[in-house]
C-alpha cells in the first residue's frame, strides 16, 4: 500500500515537504509543485545509475566465474596423472596458503588496503584455529578428490553443499528445522544419488575425499556464524586469509612431513625441480579467486555468488564434458538436473525469505520516522499557540 506523510513546518509556514519512499519534494501552501521536466529528468538520472549497478554487478560476477572456473581446471591439471602428473595435493594447498599469506600480509599490514580486525590472542586460538583447522581438511580432501574422480561429477557432489550447511546448522542449533526446507534437502541428495549411480568412472574413495571436503566446509560455514559472526566480528576475504591462510598452512604441514614429504624425497623433487611459471600463475589465479569474491560479495550478495555458482557448475560440467573428454552419462545429467532444480528453489526460498524481513525493517523504520514527525509536528503546534498567546 502506497501512502504519504505530511508535515507542517512551523518555522516557515507556507511551505510543506512531502516524504514519500524515501524521496522528498517541495510543495506550497496552494498546492504540489510538480514539473514532469524535473521528473523526467531525474528518472533518467535513476535509469542510468541503475544501468550502471547492474553492468558492474555483472561485471563482477562474470570475473568470478571466470577465476573459480580458471582455479578449478588448473588445479585438475596440475593433480592428475594423466595431464601434469604431479599429485601431491598437501604441497599444493600449502603453496596456495603460503603465497596467499604473503600477499594478504602485504595488503593488510604494508599497503593498508583493508583494515585488521581487533584480533586478541584468546579470541585467535578459540576461534580463528578452528576454522583454520576446517579450512585446511576441506582443502586437502578437495583437491585430492581431483586425482580420481572427473571435474564434472565433482561438481555434482558439490551440489550437496546446502544439504550438509542446512544439516550442521540444525544440529548445532544455528537453524530452525522446517519440514518443507528438509524435504528440499532430501530432493538435493536423491538428484545427486542418482548422478553417483550414472558416473562412468565412480571411484569410492574420490567420492569419500569429496564428501569429507563438503562436511569439513559446510562445519566451517556454520562455525564462522557461531565463533565469529555471533561476537561481531566480521571477516572479509582479505583478512580471513591474513588470519587463517597461515594457521591453514601449519596445520598442513603436519600431514605433509608424514604423507607426501617422504614420497616427494622417493621421486627426488625438490623445490628447485617445481616449475615457478605453473605453480606461480597457479597460486596467482588462486588468490585472485579470493579478491573476486570480496568484490563479488561487497557489491552484490552472497545468494548472487551461489546461483553465479549455479551457472559456473554448468560451464564446468560442460568443459568437462566436450575438452577434458571425461564421460557425462545421461543418469548423470538427470540426477544433477534434478538437483539443480532443488537448488534452485533452496535459493529462491531464502531470497523470498530476506525480501520478507527487509520489507518488514522498513515498515518498522517507516513507523518509527512518522512517530518522530508526529512528535515533532505537535512539538512545533505548541510552540506556535504558545507564541500566538503571549502576542495577545
Amino acid at each position: 500500500m502506497k501512502f504519504c506523510f505530511l508535515g507542517l513546518a512551523g518555522a516557515r509556514g507556507k511551505q510543506i515537504y512531502i516524504r514519500r519512499f524515501s524521496r522528498f519534494a517541495f510543495v506550497d501552501k496552494g498546492g504540489l509543485y510538480s514539473g514532469s521536466g524535473i521528473m523526467g529528468k531525474g528518472l533518467g538520472a535513476a535509469n542510468s545509475s541503475l544501468f550502471r549497478k547492474i553492468a558492474i554487478s555483472y561485471t563482477y560476477v562474470a570475473i568470478w566465474i571466470f577465476l573459480s572456473f580458471t582455479v578449478i581446471i588448473f588445479n585438475k591439471y596440475i593433480l592428475d596423472k594423466k595431464m601434469y602428473n604431479w599429485p601431491f595435493p598437501i604441497s599444493l594447498t600449502m603453496i596456495h596458503m603460503g603465497f596467499c599469506s604473503s600477499l594478504a600480509f602485504l595488503l593488510v599490514r604494508v599497503f593498508k588496503f583493508v583494515e585488521p580486525v581487533a584480533m586478541t590472542r584468546e579470541l585467535f586460538t578459540s576461534s580463528v584455529v578452528p576454522i583454520g583447522a576446517l579450512f585446511s581438511l576441506s582443502l586437502w580432501l578437495s583437491n585430492s578428490a581431483y586425482i580420481y574422480l572427473s571435474v564434472s561429477f565433482i561438481q555434482m557432489l558439490k551440489a550437496l553443499m546446502p544439504v550438509a550447511v542446512y544439516s550442521i546448522g540444525v544440529m548445532l542449533k544455528r537453524e530452525a528445522f522446517k519440514s518443507q526446507t528438509m524435504a528440499n534437502m532430501v530432493a538435493i541428495s536423491v538428484g545427486v544419488a542418482i548422478a553417483a549411480y550414472g558416473e562412468a568412472k565412480f571411484d569410492a574413495w574420490g567420492v569419500f575425499l569429496q564428501l569429507g571436503a563438503v562436511a569439513f566446509e559446510a562445519t566451517r560455514l556454520v562455525l564462522i556464524q557461531i565463533l565469529l559472526t555471533s561476537k561481531g566480528i566480521s571477516l572479509n576475504p582479505i583478512t580471513s586469509l591474513y588470519y587463517v591462510a597461515p594457521c591453514c598452512f601449519a596445520f598442513l604441514s603436519i600431514p605433509w612431513f608424514i604423507i607426501e614429504y617422504p614420497q616427494l624425497l622417493a621421486k627426488g623433487t625438490g623445490t628447485g625441480d617445481l616449475d615457478f611459471v605453473v605453480f606461480g600463475m597457479n597460486s596467482a589465479c588462486a588468490f585472485a579467486l579470493n579478491l573476486s569474491v570480496f568484490l563479488l560479495v561487497g557489491k552484490t550478495s552472497a545468494l548472487t555468488m551461489n546461483v553465479a555458482g549455479v551457472v559456473k557448475d554448468w560451464l564446468l560440467i560442460a568443459f568437462s564434458w566436450s575438452v577434458i573428454m571425461d564421460r557425462v552419462t545421461t543418469i548423470n545429467l538427470a540426477g544433477y538436473g534434478i538437483a539443480f532444480l532443488a537448488v534452485c528453489y533452496y535459493n529462491h526460498a531464502k531470497l523470498q525469505g530476506m525480501k520478507a524481513k527487509e520489507a518488514t525493517k522498513k515498515v518498522s523504520q517507516t513507523d518509527e520516522e512518522i512517530g518522530l514527525l508526529e512528535k515533532n509536528q505537535n512539538r512545533d503546534d505548541d510552540g506556535l499557540g504558545r507564541k500566538s498567546d503571549s502576542q495577545a
